[in-house]
């Protein structure tokens, strides 16, 4: 599921663009200028009936979409959920918005500090 998601944010252009080449899952490559992408893993589970397995698992995955301006990580988090709402593939059944949070990452020195947007996605695929 993590290299469907990756593979569909890094197939489309107006993402790649606004992120500068940039998706990466668990961890933003050190010393890369943003912005950037960074997909976590939230949760995961798979699916059962009575009989067993079914199949299907579902996902929580957050999308960090980091920028030094807070215009261009929300710019860049909207291309995110251009592509990936309501999306549906092989091996994907469904990937839907569930939320958004504004934020700024941490540290000491203000101008320095990057602005994030992350929205978070629930993902039905199959196993």
């Amino acid at each position: 599921m993590e290299e469907l998601i990756r593979t569909l944010l890094k197939a489309d252009v107006t993402v790649m663009a606004r992120a500068n080449g940039n998706v990466n899952f668990g961890s933003h490559p050190q010393g890369t200028p943003w912005p950037g992408v960074v997909l976590y893993t939230i949760g995961d589970a798979e699916g059962h009936t009575l009989q067993g397995p079914s199949g299907l698992s579902t996902a929580r995955v957050q999308v960090d979409c980091i920028a030094k301006t807070y215009g261009s990580a929300k710019e860049l988090s909207r291309a995110v959920r251009t592509v990936l709402d309501g999306h549906a593939s092989a091996g994907l059944q469904g990937v839907f918005h569930a939320g958004t949070r504004d934020g700024r990452e941490g540290g000491t020195n203000e101008a320095s500090r990057p602005f994030r947007v992350s929205l978070d996605f629930i993902v039905t695929y199959n196993n």
